[in-house]
């Protein structure tokens, strides 16, 4: 049986990074991660400023800086025939004052780039985890199945669940999470378009008619999310296709010869929104982070975020006792006691979008009934720097432990 200092159950952006930063630390840490590749559509692409701060702390700023993103820098909403500027990051603190719109593979590249340069660091990837090892109350690693189908096990000092929303770990953890009502479902989407409609970068917010919908250019394509009401997905899918490429053209002013690269309902990918969050994020040998604590709506595409957030402070408070050996209960109780808060306002802001959601989807939002946040936001435009702080940095930023930092000179010798 193979044994570890700390498994890492997730190779996604909260996973990576644990791993990198304990790697650093000179832990002995493995990320077992279940597909063969980073290569997924509809994942997290924006990186926040706190994360490309961390990054250039981290020594990884100059190869980031190197990956094909567009910046954004203002979020604005169309509410009826009404412009809402949501965030406004051109007047943050700092060197980044924007979003880096990145496709999440890459940015998980340059992480596990960064940690196999670690020798204290491996990664397996196609490594199903399907359960827990125990010991009383005790967690003491996992069991898995590698990439032939052969079940393995992993000892381990400390488990961390990486995991995300549908997180096997938690489950078999016997954790379960306080869920939150949602007023929607989201369809995610592919849809192609002429080049010299595009302006890579930006994000479009529209709501309208009883619709909402939210996309991105990606420089050769809008990866478009539309929200449907909580359930409805069955019953929608039963009419043609073109009745969502016309929803689409109508709020986004796209042609057929935009929305007919939609050929089909195959192309169209269901998440299943689910909000809520654990009342203890840990047992003994066992934290859960990110989405595995937290589950984050969609709204904002701030989880990715948040769930980095969680990992560099779970980093730093771990460090010592997992080098030590002695890592405990009382040492994971302080991972949550420090994340708690800045998950619980995001949570919070949240379920307020939410509410405007459900009213947007009744067809009862529109830009002459504007909710007072957002008349605020017109009518103040310093609040425009607020909310893109609050988006870009959040309650509490965590910086990279000193252990882990390295220049990007001395990384470049």
């Amino acid at each position: 049986m193979d044994r570890t200092t700390c498994c890492i159950v997730g190779g996604g952006p909260a996973g990576m990074m644990l791993g990198l930063l304990l790697a650093r630390a000179g832990i002995e840490v493995t990320v077992l991660e279940k597909h063969g590749d980073f290569l997924r559509d509809f994942r997290g692409d924006t990186v926040h400023p706190s994360t490309l701060r961390l990054l250039d702390e981290l020594g990884l700023g100059e190869a980031f800086a190197r990956l094909p993103f567009a910046k954004l820098e203002e979020m604005r909403a169309q509410i009826g025939g009404t412009t809402v500027v949501m965030g406004d990051m051109r007047h943050l603190p700092g060197r980044h004052k924007y979003f880096a719109m990145v496709p999440q593979w890459d940015f998980l590249e340059l992480l596990a780039g960064a940690a196999t340069e670690e020798p204290n660091f491996t990664l397996r990837m196609r490594t199903r985890v399907t359960g827990l090892r125990t010991r009383g109350d005790q967690v003491t690693g996992v069991r898995f199945l590698d990439e032939d189908g052969t079940p393995g096990e992993l000892a381990a000092s400390l488990t961390v669940a990486c995991d995300g929303r549908d997180s096997v770990v938690r489950q078999a953890a016997g954790l379960r999470q306080q869920l939150f009502e949602v007023p929607m479902d989201v369809w995610q989407v592919r849809v192609d378009a002429p080049a010299d409609s595009l302006k890579s970068g930006r994000v479009f917010a529209h709501f309208g008619g009883g619709q909402v919908a939210v996309t991105m250019d990606r420089g050769t394509y809008y990866q478009t999310s539309y929200l449907i009401e909580k359930g409805r997905d069955a019953e929608l899918r039963a009419r043609d296709v073109q009745w969502l490429r016309d929803r689409l053209g109508a709020l986004f002013g796209w042609d057929d010869t935009v929305t007919g690269t939609i050929a089909s309902w195959d192309e169209v990918k269901l998440l299943e929104v689910t909000f809520g969050r654990l009342r203890r994020w840990h047992r003994h040998g066992l934290l859960c982070i990110g989405d595995a604590a937290h589950t984050m709506s969609p709204v904002g595409g701030v989880g990715v975020n948040l769930a980095l957030q969680d990992a560099v402070a779970a980093a730093r408070i771990l460090a010592e006792p997992l080098r030590r050996g002695t890592v405990g209960v009382a040492d994971l109780a302080r991972v949550q006691k420090r994340r708690e808060l800045p998950m619980a306002v995001v949570q919070r802001s949240q379920q307020a979008e939410h509410t405007m959601i459900r009213a947007a989807l009744a067809g009862t939002l529109d830009g002459d009934r504007l909710p007072v946040p957002m008349r605020l936001l017109r009518r103040v435009p310093p609040l425009r720097t607020v909310a893109g702080y609050l988006g870009g940095f959040g309650i509490r930023p965590e910086r990279a432990p000193a252990f882990a930092r390295v220049s990007s000179a001395a990384r470049s010798r």
